[in-house]
Formats: C-alpha cells, sequence, structure tokens
C-alpha cells in the first residue's frame, strides 16, 4: 500500500514539465482575459476558473494520484509562482507581460471609451466600480486608472466644474 502511495505512474520529470506546461497557459489564459477577471470576479467567471483547475487536473498529472506525485506537482507551481514573483520585481519589461499595464479610464471628467472596451468594462461597470469609491458623479474625479491587479485607483478633481 506504501509503494502505490508514494512511487508515481509518471516519471518525475515528466510531471515537472507537465505542471511548467499547465501553469504557462493557464497563466496566458488569465492574462488574455483582461483585468477585470482578476479584481472582479463574478460569479460565471469564479465557476470557469474553478472548471479550468479541475480540466487541466489530469494533463497535470498524467493520472498520478500518488502522494509523492501530488507533492512535486505542488512544489512546482509554488517554484513557479516565485520565481514569477522575483522576475517580475528584477525585470519590468516580464512585470508588465506578466501582470499587464495600468489603463486610463478616466481624465479630467471624461470617460474615455476606447479604455473601457479594452478592458471589456461597461459604462454601467465603471460606474458601479467609482461608487464603490464613494464617487458619485463622473466629472468629480480627475483620473480614474484601472490597475493591474483590477483595482479601481480614483483621483478626484479639487474644483469639479
Amino acid at each position: 500500500m506504501w509503494q502505490s502511495l508514494t512511487s508515481p505512474s509518471v516519471p518525475y520529470l515528466e510531471l515537472v514539465i507537465r505542471a511548467i506546461v499547465i501553469y504557462a497557459f493557464v497563466l496566458f489564459l488569465i492574462r488574455v482575459s483582461g483585468k477585470r477577471q482578476l479584481g472582479q470576479l463574478s460569479a460565471i467567471e469564479f465557476v470557469t476558473i474553478l472548471l479550468i483547475s479541475n480540466a487541466v487536473q489530469n494533463a497535470m498529472n498524467a493520472g498520478d494520484n500518488s502522494l509523492t506525485g501530488g507533492m512535486v506537482l505542488s512544489s512546482v507551481l509554488v517554484f513557479l509562482s516565485t520565481g514569477i514573483a522575483i522576475l517580475s520585481f528584477r525585470h519590468k519589461r516580464f512585470r508588465h507581460w506578466v501582470e499587464g499595464t495600468p489603463t486610463i479610464l478616466i481624465r479630467r471628467g471624461e470617460v474615455i471609451k476606447p479604455h473601457l472596451e479594452k478592458e471589456k468594462l461597461t459604462h454601467e461597470e465603471l460606474v458601479t466600480l467609482l461608487r464603490r469609491q464613494g464617487v458619485h458623479k463622473i466629472h468629480e474625479v480627475e483620473l480614474a486608472i484601472l490597475e493591474s491587479d483590477g483595482s479601481l485607483s480614483v483621483t478626484l478633481n479639487h474644483h469639479p466644474t
């Protein structure tokens, strides 16, 4: 019994390669889905993330259910996450590629519609985000930036017109 729990049915190197490929692929999917996905997950988006994790499980572990295989895979995922964090800290280009860049949504009280479209945000969703920041009138906003983590940073105009 102990042997079946601890001996993976797949070579260790294959587990490592599978984990790296799946990690990179899922990271790519999350990045192309847009910043809003990270900051404000709707029920549909949350379920999608859960199902993606389930869908890639077998591709990552190749059907291996051993404890050792699970420990190898989880170690690789933590290593990749730590490595990406270190690379992001040290290299600006890499950080922009992995995390994205902030997007200005409002400048001097004017909504920048092409930027809303790029981020797949509706005007109503923007207004909701502003209300969460305590802002009730767009013309009061000097600058509203959708950060790369999906949060909204707002600077108010001290002299609204």
